[in-house]
């Protein structure tokens, strides 16, 4: 590929990760990622003032050609000079090209080869949004940073639709490019192809013939479950070339941007930040804080401890409670800058950490934190959800029993038997001696030495799998460590099917691992070499152990209780007994 007009340069990868820092120069300074992008759809964030952006570190916006197509118009940013000195904005812009937006009218335009014709909401005039306009547009916007005209689908869609729409794309990035001229501005193209991993090859393939000086993954996070966003932005990510930025469209939460940088990501934007602001919602060190909850109305302290933003510098949680309870614009201004505050600073710590390649280690610590909602109170609308519903309480034969101030206990319906679900108290741990099973003496190596095979027997709410995944990681951050497979024998998955529909009484559940194997079957870590569990559907009765690798560790579930040493006999007699 010719080189970039981007001037892209890696400076780091972090180990056991595809996590990247880089630095590359657009047409108003250099950019450090990986790094956030606050929203400016119609040239300005909402509710945030320039000066509080850059104060906050912003080092490029979104702005919208779909929205500056239709207002103000091409010719006020011509006659304005371009979007910089329209807002005052001295940093970087990137403009999407208006396909995503397209794409969310869709009673109001119809696809051609030809592009997209749609109604304007200003004037109802009927308007052709060609590739060549976009660019043309997105020219007079002035912009740093150009997006190819694509066509956004479902990623649900069907296999036929989705490689008709990736057809397209191609065809328009064809146009896009030709559009641009001899224009100094950088252009992305986007990735197309829906779930399919066949399809994301030949989207990637086919653009990377062309001389694009950065790449997007589009068509994500309208639809698609949550591990399936992660699994084709993994696969997108490592078809791409490492010498161009690689754009992840319109996510999302802190969680989202940690997972996708950890997959090789570089850039990310969302209106999140300011989207929940507006409602009360509030990014910390600690989870998220619903500053609408009547608790905080006397909280003489700051929204987070360790922030360095101007607003947890001055502002209590008790005043940005009445902001949100009275709707004042205030609080909306306010909690967005936090927000966005925390994000940028998120994206330093993960670029320092990258650079000191100790990227995997603020991933773990991240992600059980990033995920953490207010006590009982998830992040909503002002107006209840059409349909939402609080989870239900019993699955299949198993209860939850919620008492205020205590453990959540779960209990078979049938049996009368209470499940166990506090992993910090399984003392279990230490008669195993994992640590003393787990580290490798100097003369050996974790290629060479046998894994450590445990047998769970009854998976239940994943207590002790996710016991045993925890303690490994946690053993593996004192040196090298043997690979462990854990098999669980389940004959029911309602207990944690219903734990994990009650992710925040269970902390344990946090780690990505039960929500896999629940929806696969099997997890691998992605970081921890040699680190697997995989689950046995089926009664004891029905299964043939002699089929699986002889155990040195079993673990009774139902009454946690341990056996190790090796070279000893199980017969089907035996087991029965203990899950009598």
């Amino acid at each position: 590929m010719p080189p970039s007009r981007l001037s892209f340069q890696l400076e780091a990868q972090a180990s056991d990760s595809r996590a990247r820092a880089a630095t590359f120069q657009t047409l108003h300074g250099v950019i450090k990622s990986p790094l956030f992008m606050p929203v400016g759809t119609q040239a300005t964030v909402k509710a945030q003032l320039p000066e509080a952006l850059e104060a906050a570190g912003s080092q490029i916006l979104l702005a919208n050609t779909y929205h500056l197509l239709l207002r103000p118009g091409p010719e006020v940013f011509r006659k304005m000079g371009g979007i910089h000195r329209f807002m005052k904005w001295p940093g970087s812009v990137l403009t999407d090209s208006g396909g995503y937006q397209i794409f969310s009218l869709p009673h109001s335009r119809s696809m051609t080869e030809a592009g997209a014709v749609f109604q304007s909401y200003v004037d109802g005039q009927r308007i052709l949004l060609s590739p060549e306009l976009s660019i043309q547009t997105q020219m007079a916007i002035g912009s740093d940073i150009m997006m190819v005209l694509d066509q956004c689908i479902p990623s649900t869609a069907d296999e036929k639709a989705a490689r008709a729409a990736l057809q397209v794309t191609q065809r328009w990035a064809v146009r896009s490019l030709a559009a641009r001229e001899e224009s100094p501005q950088s252009m992305f193209a986007i990735v197309q192809g829906a779930l399919y991993p066949q399809l994301r090859r030949e989207s990637a393939e086919g653009l990377m013939q062309m001389p694009f000086d950065g790449f997007a993954i589009g068509g994500l996070a309208v639809g698609e479950a949550k591990q399936e966003r992660e699994d084709v932005c993994e696969l997108t990510a490592a078809l791409l070339p490492a010498d161009r930025p690689r754009y992840l469209m319109g996510v999302g939460t802190p969680l989202d941007v940690l997972e996708a940088v950890h997959r090789g990501v570089d850039m990310f934007d969302c209106i999140i930040p300011t989207q929940v602001a507006k409602r009360g919602s509030c990014f910390t060190s600690r989870g998220i804080v619903e500053l609408r909850r009547s608790v905080y109305k006397f909280a003489d302290e700051p929204l987070d401890p360790v922030c360095s933003c101007p607003v947890c510098a001055k502002y209590s949680r008790a005043y940005l409670h009445h902001l949100t309870k009275t709707q004042e614009p205030l609080g909306w201004q306010l909690m967005g800058q936090h927000n966005i505050h925390f994000y940028h600073e998120l994206m330093r710590e993960i670029r320092q950490s990258i650079l000191e390649d100790r990227f995997l280690k603020l991933y773990q610590e991240k992600r059980q934190w990033l995920q953490v909602d207010d006590v009982d109170h998830p992040i909503t609308g002002t107006r209840p959800i059409p349909n939402s519903r609080t989870p239900s309480l019993r699955e299949g034969d198993y209860e939850l029993v919620l008492k205020e101030g205590e453990a959540a206990v779960m209990r078979n319906l049938v049996t009368g038997t209470v499940l166990p679900t506090e992993v910090g108290s399984l003392l279990w741990l230490e008669e195993v001696q994992l640590t003393r099973k787990l580290l490798l003496p100097e003369s050996e190596s974790a290629e060479t030495v046998a894994p450590l095979i445990i047998w769970d027997l009854g998976l239940g709410a994943a207590a002790a799998a996710m016991a045993l995944i925890l303690a490994y990681e946690k053993i593996a951050e004192e040196g090298p460590v043997r690979p462990m497979q854990i098999v669980s024998f389940c004959a029911d998955w309602s207990p944690l099917r219903l734990a994990l529909s009650h992710k925040k009484r269970f902390p344990y559940l946090r780690h990505g691992a039960a929500d896999t194997i629940i929806h696969r079957g099997a997890w691998e870590s992605r970081f921890r070499k040699g680190l697997s569990w995989r689950v046995v559907r089926g009664t004891i009765e029905a299964t043939d152990f002699s089929d699986f690798p002889e155990p040195e560790v079993i673990v009774d579930h139902f009454g946690l209780k341990a056996e190790f040493g090796g070279n000893f006999e199980l017969t089907l007699s035996d087991l029965q007994k203990r899950l009598a």
